[in-house]
């Protein structure tokens, strides 16, 4: 962890964090998802270093160690893109391998379907790409307690759920939660928060020390960028068509997934539907991957991720 440098790059007024390791040619750039930060990809950055490829981090606007957005309420997913290229044209990086996790997919996504010519391959992670008109509308078929309609409500019921815990709890919890194979619900008069018992542990691959990285951090930037970006966020058009994205892709979904049990999400996954959007897709399934499959099981992960990239070079 030591040899991982830590950069600032200033974007339309906002200075960015960027975790970055290695100094090959090939750059491969990784995109958190929530409750993560740059920290998320720590085992997966020092083993592309050590295959000799560079393994850049951004901390996204208003997360981890970047500089919140003057609006945090309206941060959008094109602002993610923005970043990102603002960030690659800063560091002199002409084209790069994405590889997104969770929500961190749709940047990725994005940004293969806007600047094809910057794109040498996608890696998502437990969430597939999803256009909007073939998007599994799962959200229609869920109780009023789903996490992230629950997330999605902008008066503030969110906001006082975390807000009765420090950062450090609400991490926790939510890496217990998502590190379940069951969708977090709640019921009516419950919160999302309480869906966890304080005497429950942590994963097994998520240490105390993991835990008080992320607590620190959050601590700093608050969770009201991360409800906007991505759900509130998810609510509201892009305004850009739907890409068939050209580049080379691979898809990894662990099957115990709680993601992978959203109403149609299997259906979409293994159709044919999916590969119309993504024409070069690989998908990848590991039996006894959770939400967290990369850190859960990063040696599985770093080889499908080597194996690509080298593959793609």
């Amino acid at each position: 962890m030591d040899q991982i440098q830590h950069k600032y790059i200033t974007v339309q007024g906002l200075k960015l964090h960027v975790a970055d390791v290695g100094t090959g040619p090939n750059v491969v750039v990784f995109l958190h998802g929530f409750p993560e930060i740059w920290y998320t990809w720590r085992h997966q950055m020092i083993a592309l270093a050590n295959a000799r490829f560079r393994a850049i981090a951004p901390d996204y606007r208003g997360y981890g160690l970047s500089d919140p957005p003057p609006q945090p309420e309206k941060a959008s997913f094109l602002d993610l893109d923005n970043d990102l290229l603002a960030v690659l044209d800063a560091l002199g990086i002409p084209k790069v391998f994405l590889i997104g996790k969770d929500f961190g997919a749709w940047p990725a996504y994005i940004f293969a379907g806007l600047h094809p010519e910057r794109t040498l391959g996608v890696v998502t992670m437990g969430v597939p790409y999803m256009p909007k008109s073939s998007r599994p509308q799962f959200i229609n078929h869920l109780p009023e307690g789903f996490y992230i309609s629950r997330w999605q409500e902008p008066g503030g019921r969110a906001e006082a759920d975390f807000g009765r815990l420090d950062a450090k709890t609400v991490i926790r919890n939510v890496y217990i939660l998502f590190s379940r194979s069951e969708i977090p619900i709640a019921s009516e008069n419950q919160e999302i928060m309480d869906l966890v018992d304080s005497s429950t542990p942590l994963p097994p691959w998520f240490t105390e020390e993991d835990l008080e990285v992320y607590g620190k951090l959050y601590e700093k930037s608050g969770f009201q960028t991360a409800l906007q970006l991505p759900y509130r966020a998810m609510k509201h058009e892009l305004g850009i068509a739907d890409s068939t994205i050209e580049a080379p892709a691979l898809f990894i979904m662990g099957t115990k997934d709680y993601v992978y049990e959203f109403p149609g999400m299997k259906d979409y996954i293994t159709s044919a539907k999916l590969k119309e959007f993504v024409p070069d897709l690989e998908i990848v399934f590991l039996p006894e991957g959770t939400h967290f499959v990369h850190e859960q099981l990063p040696d599985q992960v770093n080889e499908l991720i080597l194996t690509f990239l080298r593959k793609h070079i």
